[in-house]
């Protein structure tokens, strides 16, 4: 039982309708992380809930849709619901500290490291990280979400035993068991297919409620990283426990790959790629496969403004985001070298060295 285990609890699991926070629910969240904490797990909260928490506060009627509006919110709901964790937290003698993070910080390697060794100290103090995205700072376009994906981030980057995330939905069924009772719920999951992407539904859907597409698109990020998930609900005493003793109301997500180090999270899951490189079959098998580097020869196409050194996202033929890696070309470069063999393009351009992507650069995401 004694492990490192991730918990993702939503915005609307701890606040009301009408907003401000529940903190009958946020009581027995707590409870719950306090059970595992004397079990002696390390334990890591993910939280949302900041502008659902602050914007009654503030003086705003209804949740607001301007960024600066939910900024603001934010700025008086972050403090609240820090106050609030903290409190209920003290009940049984367990410190609890904040965490602000954005996109920009895992795309920065230095500031990610810097954010896990402040997780590593507090966790070596027995007090509980409670992790949240910046929403003051955030921007539309860098944002996590709903933290799904925050929550998997931390997850591999923290090389935990398990990520759980809390929703209002027993797991993943076949079709929306409360329009069809003949729709068949999924207990375990091996990967990550086509099939069970169409099962979680758009973000529209009413499969999709509660952001159940997002929530197995962090599982497929905590699996890629070595990082078994659950996806489910925790809504009685004793629920988190039993999600992580592996008979829990949900979905679980299971994973053979063993964690990446450090660098190779980086690169497939925290960098900023700045441009796409599209390859054919051949070169995507190479990839996926054979332990090989990424030679002109496979590339049929690429997209942004890319340099040396830069991460540039790899798509299959099809148009499948395969994998990431440090590119050693600019993007001028590579469009001049696509289908080129090399002795070619040794003739044609003049680059530092003929893979595009080394393999010992590159990561895949498939």
């Amino acid at each position: 039982m004694a492990e490192r285990i991730i918990v993702k609890i939503g915005s609307s699991s701890l606040t009301s309708e009408e907003g401000g926070l529940n903190k009958e629910r946020i009581a027995y969240f707590v409870s719950e992380l306090a059970a595992l904490h004397a079990a002696g797990c390390s334990v890591i909260l993910v939280t949302s809930g900041a502008v659902a928490a602050g914007f009654r506060q503030i003086g705003y009627e209804s949740r607001p849709k301007a960024v600066h509006e939910k900024q603001a919110a934010a700025a008086v709901g972050q403090a609240l619901l820090m106050q609030a964790y903290q409190e209920a937290f003290s009940q049984f003698g367990i410190g609890a500290a904040q965490i602000l993070l954005t996109r920009a910080d895992f795309s920065n390697r230095k500031r990610i490291q810097n954010a896990l060794m402040t997780i590593e100290e507090l966790l070596r103090l027995r007090t509980i990280p409670i992790i949240n995205e910046n929403d003051t700072v955030a921007t539309d376009e860098l944002k996590f979400g709903d933290n799904d994906n925050l929550s998997a981030l931390v997850a591999t980057m923290t090389k935990a035993g398990q990520l759980i995330i809390i929703t209002d939905m027993d797991g993943l069924y076949t079709e929306d068991p409360r329009k069809n009772p003949q729709a068949v719920k999924i207990e375990r999951v091996g990967s990550i297919s086509a099939d069970i992407m169409k099962f979680a539904g758009g973000a529209g859907s009413a499969v999709g409620t509660g952001g159940m597409r997002s929530k197995i698109e962090a599982a497929r990020i905590a699996m890629r990283g070595g990082v078994p998930a659950f996806i489910g609900k925790v809504q009685q005493p004793g629920d988190l426990s039993l999600a992580t003793s592996g008979s829990g109301k949900g979905t679980y997500f299971d994973t053979e790959m063993h964690s990446l180090p450090m660098k190779k999270q980086w690169l497939g899951f925290h960098s900023m790629p700045q441009g796409t490189i599209t390859v054919d079959a051949g070169a995507e098998l190479a990839l996926l496969t054979g332990g090989k580097s990424l030679l002109p020869a496979g590339i049929t196409g690429s997209s942004g403004d890319f340099h040396p050194g830069d991460i540039v996202e790899v798509l299959s033929a099809g148009g499948e985001t395969i994998g990431r890696g440090v590119v050693n070309y600019a993007a001028w470069q590579a469009k001049a070298a696509a289908g080129l063999g090399s002795e070619e393009v040794k003739r044609r351009i003049d680059v530092s060295r003929i893979e595009v992507i080394h393999r010992d650069e590159w990561v895949s995401l498939k």
